[in-house]
């Protein structure tokens, strides 16, 4: 059996199951932020409207990961969230 692999939330730093959470990464070799795969420094975030705000908000990513955060990684994530919850972002 895998064992339980935790990460933190970038967030709102609470520890989850890893296959649970977003992760981006800053690729070892340079280049644009990845999403779910790849090797290079990473950080994590809950899959939650609540995480990606504050992550957003309060700069999280380009702390953890140490580099600039483009808004078009945000705007990815953003369309990964439960339709329910992105349907109150639009009527904002």
């Amino acid at each position: 059996s895998m064992r339980l692999v935790q990460r933190r939330c970038a967030a709102c730093r609470r520890l989850a199951d890893r296959r649970l959470l977003w992760r981006i990464i800053r690729p070892a070799g340079g280049g644009p932020l990845l999403l779910d795969a790849g090797m290079g420094r990473s950080a994590y975030l809950c899959p939650s409207e609540a995480c990606l705000t504050e992550a957003r908000r309060r700069r999280r990513l380009q702390r953890s990961l140490r580099c600039p955060v483009d808004e078009t990684v945000y705007r990815q994530l953003e369309q990964r969230l439960p339709a329910a919850t992105s349907a109150c972002v639009e009527a904002r």
